[in-house]
Parts: structure tokens; sequence; C-alpha cells
């Protein structure tokens, strides 16, 4: 049951906010943004140049902010006006474009804030697209999404979800319930018709075909969650055998410390790359092996926390070396994972047996130098087509890309297949329509046509500020 909205949050909701759009420091611009139905009028208060009131919707106008206390100058602007609904709010939006720097910036937005302007909550302007009609929370997901967006590929999975793309596809499976339940309405209210098998039957197609069509959202969500988040990948294997090196040439840069000394790394290192437009999350991790030195002991334990954690595993062992007891170790330890072995320093000779490490996994083996940048390509290949075989390639595919929705795409799933369930066995059909009414509201909550203000709440407030 929704809690009834005090007066005080009522009354904010129809508040002009601002806020700094742009992120803080020094840049060519900065953009201080308001919005709600006095923001006009706020701005014509601090804006010498045209008259903002009269200006038409969609224009951009050249002038000062001034402080209309004692008519200081405080900065030479270009200032937008947007009038409601074509704006992204759907209320008036005014865009103060000022040069980028913290103290001019801040100065506009008290100005603004002093003018009669409240300081926006984070996520507020998203918030207000979502509560005015012009988004739903898929899409609202997705412009952080954007923002956060660490390869091509992501970008364009938001943008997909952004057109609202998803949100196409959970309404349209709500609508296919709620056409059955219209009929098991007629039905409860006019019991002498006596349809309840033809009901009944109905209501269990209806489950199967949404189902179907949850479970085929559900089988990109791996890869939709590892465009939005990254990767996790933990270039593992004993000390001097390439980790260091490879996490270079991915990052195109010397983070990691190379040298023909053994134990150089002596913690786990974090980056993130896009390989191939697979966004990754590299740990570098120190050499695991026994060590009685006590440094050396705290990097090792971090790498094998670090190897629980990650999603994929990048074993590197030195080809140029009979296979030893440690390597086998590692292979072992690391035989869970989602993993490609990779066979280095091939440019030394080749000394380590291919086919006894055959013997001991079926993982995908890779011979590299990474010296000289040899099977590099064909490396990232193996990545690439190891979490994204099939979709990397189908620009129109929609995928899931948080765990929020895919919580949801599973309850709604469940509560259909106790509806199955319930026809299977007889279940009156009153009763069964209550595990139906449920998969209906839980598909809402993706979309937020069902979703409690709490809920709303705590989304966009992890939202930006001025986003």
């Amino acid at each position: 049951m929704k809690k009834e909205k005090s007066m005080a949050q009522v009354l904010t909701e129809f508040d002009t906010i601002a806020a700094i759009s742009t992120p803080i420091g020094e840049g060519g611009i900065s953009i201080v943004r308001m919005s709600g139905e006095d923001a006009i009028k706020i701005a014509n208060q601090v804006f010498k140049g045209a008259n903002l009131a009269k200006v038409d919707t969609h224009t951009i106008h050249y002038g000062h902010i001034i402080n209309p206390q004692n008519d200081q100058v405080i900065d030479e602007v270009m200032v937008t006006v947007l009038r409601a609904p074509k704006t992204f709010t759907c209320e008036d939006i005014v865009e103060i474009n000022c040069h980028g720097g913290i103290v001019v910036t801040n100065k506009i937005l008290q100005l603004l804030l002093s003018s009669g302007a409240r300081m926006a909550d984070p996520g507020e302007f998203t918030k207000r697209a979502f509560v005015n009609g012009r988004i739903d929370l898929t899409q609202a997901e997705s412009v952080m999404d954007i923002v956060r967006a660490k390869t091509d590929k992501a970008r364009q999975v938001a943008v997909k979800q952004l057109e609202g793309g998803l949100m196409h596809q959970i309404r349209a499976m709500r609508q296919e319930i709620l056409d059955t339940l219209a009929n098991v309405e007629v039905n409860i209210d006019y019991p002498e018709y006596d349809a309840d098998q033809v009901t009944a039957k109905q209501m269990s197609e209806t489950s199967q075909s949404v189902i179907n069509k949850i479970n085929h959202l559900l089988k990109t969500s791996q890869q939709g969650t590892i465009l939005r988040n990254g990767l996790a990948t933990a270039i593992v294997g004993k000390p001097n055998v390439g980790k260091s090196s490879l996490l270079n040439y991915l990052t195109q840069s010397d983070k990691a410390i190379v040298t023909d000394v053994a134990g150089t790394t002596r913690d786990t290192l974090e980056e993130y790359v896009s390989v191939q437009g697979v966004p990754l999350k590299l740990i570098d991790t120190a050499g695991i092996h026994h060590t009685e030195d006590k440094v050396e002991k705290i990097g090792v334990e971090r790498s094998q926390q670090a190897l629980e954690k990650a999603d994929l595993v990048l074993l590197l062992l030195d080809s140029s070396k009979e296979l030893s007891d440690e390597d086998k170790m590692l292979i072992k330890l690391t035989e869970p994972k989602k993993r490609i072995i990779v066979l280095n320093k091939t440019d030394l000779g080749q000394k380590l047996s291919v086919d006894e490490v055959k013997e001991l996994t079926h993982s995908e083996i890779i011979s590299t130098s990474i010296l000289k940048e040899k099977n590099l390509e064909e490396l990232e290949g193996a990545i690439k087509e190891l979490f994204f075989s099939g979709i990397e390639n189908s620009n129109d595919q929609v995928l899931v890309t948080n765990q929020r929705q895919v919580a949801l795409l599973k309850k709604a799933k469940g509560e259909l297949e106790d509806v199955i369930d319930a026809v299977n066995n007889d279940v009156p059909v009153d009763i069964a329509q209550i595990d139906f009414n449920g998969a209906w509201d839980t598909l809402g909550e993706i979309t937020g046509d069902s979703a409690p203000d709490e809920l709303i709440n705590q989304l966009f407030s992890q939202f930006c500020l001025g986003k």
C-alpha cells in the first residue's frame, strides 16, 4: 500500500529547481540548468540581454548574468529557453552556458537559488521527466547508462533503451496479460456462463507465451550487465610470466612495472579497457605462489580474492618452461571460472607441452608473445566470442542491463509458472488469478507503471546532481 504524500512533498514536486549539469572544475563552458514554471521568470531577474519572457521557445540568447542587488556583472553567457511541454522534463527549462570555472558557475547557481529556485536533488530533472510521463523507468535508467558507458557498444545498448526498446516489450507483455485478465473478470462476475475451463486454458497459454518472452530477455542479461558494469577480468599466473605486460598492452600504457625480477607486482592493479567493444575491468594480480615474504603473502591473498570475484580469468603460463606443479595448481584453482589459457613467451622457444595442458583443461588455449605483440588480437577476439557470441553484431537487440530489471523479470516468470501449475492442478480460476495479477504488477515495476514511490525515490537518488 502506497504511503500518502505529505503536503511538503507535493509542493516540492512543483518547485523550480536548479543545478550545475556539467562536471565541476575548469573547462571551456559550464551549464547551469533550471526547470519549473518559474524558470524563465527567475532567469529574467539575473539576465541582461533579451527579455526571456517574450522570446520564442528553443532559442539561445547572448547577454550577461547580473547580480540584481548591485548590478555587478558575473559573466558573459548564452542562455537557452525551452518552453513546456517539448522539453526533457516537460516543464519550462532554462540553460545558462557560462565560462567553465568553479567560482563563476557556483556564483550563478547561488544567484538563481536566491532569486527563487530550489537546489535540485540528485536525478531530479530525470525524475520529473518520468513523473510527467515523458519516459519510463527503463529509459530513466538508460540515461545514466549512457553517461557511464565505457564502450561504444554499451552506448548503443543504452540508446536503444532510451528509445523505449525494453519499455515496449514489457508493456506488450503486460497488455497480453491484461487482455486475458479481462476475460477472467467476466467469468468471475458472470459464473452462469460456466467458462472456467476455457478461461483457465487461456490463462495457462498466456502465461507460457509471456514466460517465453521473459526467457528471451533473460538470456541477454549477462551480456547486458557486462556492458553496463564491465567484465571483471583477473590476469593470473606465476610471478614473471607476463601478467603486467599483458595489462600494459591492453591499456596501452605503463600502468604496471615490468622487469625480469619475479614478484614485482605485490598488490592488485585495476584498470578499465575496451577490448573489441567489450568493457573489461582488468585486475593484474600478484603472482600466486608460495612465499615467506610478508608483503608478497598479502599480495597473493588479494590475488586469490580477486580471482573469486572474477567473471573471466586470463591464466598465463610460461611456454618457455616445462609445466610446473604451481602451473597445475593454478589450472585446477581457476577451473570453475570462464577462462582462457594464454601460453606466453613463445618468442623464447617452446618447452611447455600443449598436449599436457589440453589433458588438464577444456578451456581455450592461445599461444602469444606479449613482448613481440604476437597473437594478441586473437586473444582479444576470443574474449569477445566467449561472452558475446550471437548478439554482439545485432544492433537491434534489446538487452536487459541491470539487476533490478533481472530480478523483477525472474519474479514475474515465477508468478506465471505458479499460474500454470495452478491450472494444471485444477485450482479455481479466481485463486490462480492472484499470481496472474501479481505478474502484471511485477512487470509494471520494471517500467515504473506500478512501482512504489520508495523505489522510484531510491533509483533517482543514485543519479548525478544536475541530471
